[in-house]
């Protein structure tokens, strides 16, 4: 058993070796269950009894001294290839991902930002209401079509003996009354922003989706205030060159009532891009919502003196403001769940 050499030969391979994958290949060379070392362990049962007790202590040395050995390189080459790897500490870092805000979140902080500038407080009212709420305080009567299952989704709940059956409201005007009601004594100026319900679904309208409520109520107030208002949102919200119109038209809670239109933020109101008619508006007006001077009846409803106090309401769709400001086409797309869409804000 030539112990001396294997010593001899083991030390040299392992000063010579370079690399951390050649110096693994060497212990199990000679440290390994096959390896040089047990080999030796196993052929001592060979040897005579006195040849035994000398070479087990040999081997036994020999072990310790190599697991020394490989172990000091292992360090050594491992420092080595530290010292080799430069770092250039100007790179930028990895980017990770990460998420952003979603675009109807990013809208209603701008939106709730730009009314506290002219005193409107911000208001949260049921998604799950009563019909009365929804409805009858609204002046609108048990034969409007709004109020059909078409329309309105009703919940299987016992019907209350005063205010009726409960809804997944369709609008934030239910808010209304009931801020009336919590005021009692006016002025008003509330902006009510949440979700609302209707049984739709296509490119323009999905089940659920967000309004926002404006409601002023003073004395001597007039169209001109409403108009006013509207004006400062718009140019806010969309651009100082944004231009509105008032169109007249039908609501119940309102009397005179008007769709707003505001200018097409594509073609500037021009209705022309590029010298190709304008394919977003057409004619260069954008519908932005309804309004109107709140009706005698409603604020009865809110027990507020309509000889006495006058007041104005709108309610404009989040998820339609940011189309029109952003050119989206299709309102799904808010809740597709697509990042390269939610990516873009």
């Amino acid at each position: 058993m030539d112990i001396l050499r294997l010593q001899k030969e083991a030390q040299k391979k392992i000063e010579e070796c370079r690399s951390l994958s050649d110096l693994g290949q060497l212990h199990t060379v000679y440290l390994g269950k096959n390896g040089e070392i047990n080999t030796l362990l196993q052929n001592i049962k060979n040897l005579s009894l006195e040849e035994k007790k000398t070479a087990g202590k040999q081997i036994n040395e020999l072990k310790q001294s190599l697991t020394l050995l490989l172990s000091d390189k292992k360090i050594s080459l491992t420092e080595k290839q530290s010292n080799d790897t430069k770092i250039d500490v100007t790179l930028p870092g990895k980017q990770f991902p990460r998420g952003t805000v979603h675009p109807i979140t990013i809208a209603i902080s701008e939106i709730s930002a730009i009314f506290e500038k002219i005193g409107f407080i911000r208001m949260s009212y049921p998604e799950v209401d009563y019909e009365y709420f929804a409805f009858e305080a609204l002046n609108m009567p048990a034969t409007h079509a709004a109020r059909d299952d078409f329309e309105t989704t009703f919940l299987s709940t016992p019907e209350n003996k005063k205010f009726g059956r409960m809804v997944l409201t369709p609008h934030t005007s239910n808010g209304q009354v009931r801020e009336m009601l919590r005021v009692k004594n006016p002025p008003i100026r509330m902006i009510n922003i949440g979700k609302c319900y209707r049984p739709n679904w296509d490119p323009t309208h999905t089940p659920m989706f967000h309004q926002f409520e404006g409601l002023c109520v003073d004395k001597d107030i007039t169209i001109a205030h409403l108009k006013g208002t509207l004006d400062y949102f718009v140019k806010e919200y969309f651009g100082a060159d944004t231009k509105i119109r008032l169109r007249p038209h039908h609501f119940q809670f309102t009397e005179p009532s008007f769709e707003v239109d505001i200018t097409c933020t594509a073609c500037k109101g021009t209705a022309v891009v590029n010298g190709n008619k304008c394919k977003i508006c057409k004619s260069g007006w954008l519908e932005l919502g309804g309004t109107g001077m709140t009706h005698p009846n409603v604020l009865r409803a809110g027990k507020i003196d309509p000889n006495i106090y006058s007041g104005w309401a709108f309610g404009f769709g989040i998820e339609r403001v940011i189309m029109m400001k952003y050119g989206i086409d299709d309102i799904r797309n808010y809740y597709s769940g697509d990042l390269r869409f939610l990516q873009l804000f």
